[in-house]
């Protein structure tokens, strides 16, 4: 049988390094499960794989769509088990990395098909957002979704009034139409999750947004200033910059914002990874995490 490896864990935490490592290993390739380093126009604010990574091991889904293509997570479940079907055929295993619980959890298992909702819902929700903002629509998830509320990017007001529209359409929350019957894949499944303390994770976090910074992302976001309504930028590192550059804030705030809401990102990752029983953890800090990996596959690979 052949076998997925996810390996995955909340932003900063050293997951790229721990899947080209296990990728080299079993001289296979690495699927990204990201959700946002799909995309082209977005390099240094998603933290993408450099170019010594990328040439270390082949990369999917990395660079493969444009911001102004509609991209969902069910269009990611459909092209990444196509493309895993293709890989299987040449490869024993793949590693499929990424923190975007739910498109992770979309190749594992796959979703109950959403109920169909009435479009002036979320017309009203949209107005809703331009007359009283974001905070109310998140109040309103708090209420009727809690397990949501807990794991969606808050700062993604597409996501909210997605999971409000489901909600008032059917009286059911979202979460509730993700815990149903999951899809048996036809290849095993081997999930790995990295952590770190939780000190040493935030500094790691503060550090890489410095570093961003330090690389160009200003002008990466002043560039994408015309496409700010796309669904894509709506998430941390851009949004914060969009209002720094609507002067509605300095750039000394706005940094310190990115980096607060990138810790708060990965708190909800966290939640979502450790919601999952079938998780492994590592701690990402010792030395020999790699081995302590590959024993585990290993002996799942001995038990099934």
């Amino acid at each position: 049988m052949k076998t997925l490896i996810v390996v995955a864990g909340p932003t900063a935490v050293g997951k790229t390094a721990a899947a080209i490592e296990l990728a080299k290993h079993f001289n296979t390739v690495v699927v990204s499960a990201d959700s946002r380093q799909f995309f082209r126009e977005m390099a240094i604010g998603t933290a993408k794989p450099n170019a010594a990574e990328l040439a270390a091991v082949k990369h999917y889904f990395i660079d493969s769509h444009s911001i102004a293509e509609p991209f969902s997570v069910g269009d990611f479940e459909k092209q990444g088990l196509a493309l895993l079907d293709e890989l299987f055929k040449t490869h024993h295993h793949v590693v499929l990395a990424g923190g975007s619980g739910l498109y992770i959890k979309a190749i594992c298992e796959g979703f109950d098909e959403l109920p169909t909702t009435d479009p002036a819902i979320r017309e009203k929700l949209n107005r809703e957002l331009e007359e009283t903002g974001i905070a109310s629509l998140q109040q309103k998830l708090k209420l009727a979704d809690p397990d949501y509320y807990n794991e969606v990017d808050l700062g993604n007001p597409q996501r909210i009034i997605r999971a409000l529209e489901v909600f008032e359409s059917s009286g059911k929350p979202i979460s509730s139409y993700r815990q149903a019957t999951v899809n048996k894949r036809p290849f095993r499944i081997i999930k790995l999750a990295l952590n770190l303390p939780r000190e040493v994770l935030y500094n790691r976090i503060n550090e890489r947004v410095d570093v961003m910074i330090q690389q160009g992302l200003l002008a990466e976001v002043k560039a994408l200033l015309p496409h700010r309504h796309l669904n894509a930028l709506n998430t941390v590192g851009y949004t914060e910059l969009f209002d720094y550059f609507d002067g509605k804030t300095s750039l000394e705030k706005a940094i310190e914002m990115i980096k607060q809401n990138t810790r708060r990102f990965a708190k909800r990752q966290l939640t979502w990874f450790r919601k999952d029983s079938s998780f492994h953890w590592f701690q990402a800090s010792d030395a020999d995490v790699i081995s302590q990996m590959m024993n585990m596959i290993e002996n799942q690979e001995n038990i099934d």
